[in-house]
């Protein structure tokens, strides 16, 4: 993947080189830039791995929806902070992950320890058991499972 994007890099500095203009511009590098990825996805098979920003996008993805559960996760912290007559059930509940690298684990322990409501306490030592701590246990559950669930799913795909 690295290969690819260097060899994307030098693609667009040849490109910027061989165009004749006085003084190097920018966009003239941002579209040898775009050529490049262009004759690199038509090459990528050649390569033997997978193209590049594929991988790109899919860590893209994966920040987004970090982004999103953390603001999700905030407001109903926020509720539930705000609200007069603290009705909260805390508690500890188990996890079981299909995540089998120590880089694996430790990204989706610490993507669910940064949202607000959760926090992994433990994890096993084989490494597919989390024991997390739920501000509300009768209301969150579900939703840091699901949570969970689709951390996993985008560090699968990335990692993979």
């Amino acid at each position: 993947m690295f290969a690819q994007f260097l060899l994307n890099l030098f693609l667009a500095l040849l490109w910027l080189l061989l165009v004749d203009e006085p003084v190097p511009q920018l966009t003239t590098f941002f579209t040898g830039f775009v050529v490049g990825i262009g004759i690199l996805y038509v090459m990528h098979r050649f390569f033997g791995t997978q193209f590049y920003l594929r991988k790109v996008m899919k860590i893209l993805y994966l920040i987004l929806l970090f982004i999103k559960e953390l603001l999700t996760s905030s407001y109903v912290v926020i509720k539930q902070v705000l609200t007069p007559n603290l009705q909260i059930t805390p508690g500890i509940f188990t996890y079981k992950t299909s995540l089998k690298g120590e880089w694996e684990v430790t990204a989706l322990a610490l993507l669910l320890t940064l949202t607000p409501g959760s926090v992994v306490m433990e994890v096993s030592e084989s490494g597919d058991v989390f024991y997390i701590h739920a501000m509300d246990l009768e209301e969150s559950k579900e939703s840091i499972i699901r949570s969970m669930a689709k951390f996993e799913k985008a560090i699968l795909e990335v990692t993979r």
